[in-house]
């Protein structure tokens, strides 16, 4: 029903920004809530950012809080992660994730999944 393509990965610096893209298919994905999560080798999925369907709602990581910014255009069908002031420590490959009926960070409750693309920071 929803397919998710993330883009925007790539190496970058201690201290530099990445601009992480997540493209939607389907009419109505202006509806559904999107959320960003991460995972490192040998960790477990964790919760980034999530915006509800009019972006009138935000919730962050502690670990980014103040660093990352979750934006969406719905006319473009397209949710956003500015991070800034990357850390090694956020090295990972970004998934997003869309629910209809559920924002926030618990993970099982979204619904559609994509690929992911891999972060990396170095010192």
């Amino acid at each position: 029903q929803v397919q998710l393509v993330e883009s925007g990965g790539g190496l970058v610096q201690a201290g530099g920004s990445l601009r992480l893209t997540c493209a939607a298919s389907g009419r109505t994905f202006s509806s559904y809530a999107v959320g960003w999560f991460r995972q490192a080798p040998g960790k477990e999925r964790e919760f980034v950012a999530a915006i509800n369907w009019s972006a009138a709602s935000t919730y962050y990581a502690d670990s980014v809080k103040g660093r990352f910014t979750i934006s969406r255009d719905n006319a473009k069908n397209t949710v956003y992660l500015q991070m800034n002031s990357l850390k090694p420590e956020d090295t990972a490959v970004y998934y997003c994730a869309a629910s209809q009926y559920y924002s926030g960070s618990y993970y099982p409750k979204y619904d559609y999944w994509g690929q992911g693309t891999q972060v990396t920071v170095s010192s």
